[in-house]
């Protein structure tokens, strides 16, 4: 079995805070040149000196998913830093809370551009390249939402729901060129997107839910990453990888 990322670029797009910041320094430390990125600058220089701290390289160059035209400055600082881009791993997202028949238009708009038009606009950009090296990974972030409905959250739902189909159709359409995609589908690891919903009865409801008794900490899905991007998944591709401590298989836990 081979984890091993040395000598493999990684660009972790939204990779400054939460799940992204733990995968981002997860695959430095696993040996790839990893760039994270964001929209804040601030965050970009922080994650990049963490990076930068374990010995690999990386890149400060900021993004946003809803524009594509910083994505493709993004490809191209990357591409002519490094000279290819092994790995793109789409971790940006956003939710709200808010009654479907109160969700507006421009909030259903809002969380759709981010979390499925986003995670598309980066795998056409970024897929490109993979396709004309004849190799690569992409690994997109989904959802327990993109297997099962949360209350009050149908837009997020939505959008992580069609991350999931997103994540397989590329990956029939582009395995016989070299590049696999995959997705996590996180269950639940307290960040700043949802610390506070967590500290609520629904929280108290999630963790009842939960077999093993706890939400996760973020570094408990590196593994999970790290295996998706090696060499020792090459015949993985089209899977949606759970981390959940149970859940999503759980019934009745009392």
């Amino acid at each position: 079995m081979n984890l091993s990322l040395v000598g493999k670029t990684a660009v972790v797009i939204g990779g400054t805070l939460g799940i992204g910041r733990a995968l981002a320094l997860g695959l430095a430390q696993a040996g790839a040149d990893v760039v994270a990125t964001s929209r804040s600058v601030e965050g970009v220089d922080c994650v990049t000196k963490e990076i930068e701290a374990t010995g690999r390289r990386s890149l400060r160059v900021t993004s946003d998913v809803c524009d594509r035209s910083s994505l493709i400055s993004l490809h191209d600082s990357v591409l002519d830093a490094f000279g290819h881009i092994d790995i793109l791993v789409n971790s940006a997202g956003i939710t709200r809370r808010t009654p479907t028949l109160d969700c507006t238009e421009q909030i259903w708009n809002d969380i759709m551009d981010v979390n499925l038009n986003g995670t598309m606009r980066a795998c056409q950009i970024f897929g490109r390249t993979m396709l004309s090296q004849g190799k690569g990974v992409i690994l997109n972030i989904a959802s327990m939402a993109t297997f099962t409905a949360f209350y009050e959250v149908a837009a997020y739902g939505a959008s992580k729901a069609a991350v999931g189909a997103l994540t397989r159709s590329l990956a029939v359409e582009w395995a016989s060129r070299g590049v696999r995609v995959n997705a996590l589908a996180p269950g639940i690891f307290p960040t700043a997107l949802n610390r506070e919903i967590l500290q609520s009865e629904r929280g108290r409801e999630l963790l009842q839910r939960t077999p093993i008794g706890r939400f996760g900490e973020v570094n408990e899905l590196v593994g999970a990453a790290v295996y998706l991007c090696s060499d020792s998944a090459s015949f993985t591709t089209g899977q949606i990888l759970i981390v959940d401590g149970g859940q999503l298989a759980s019934g009745v836990n009392q």
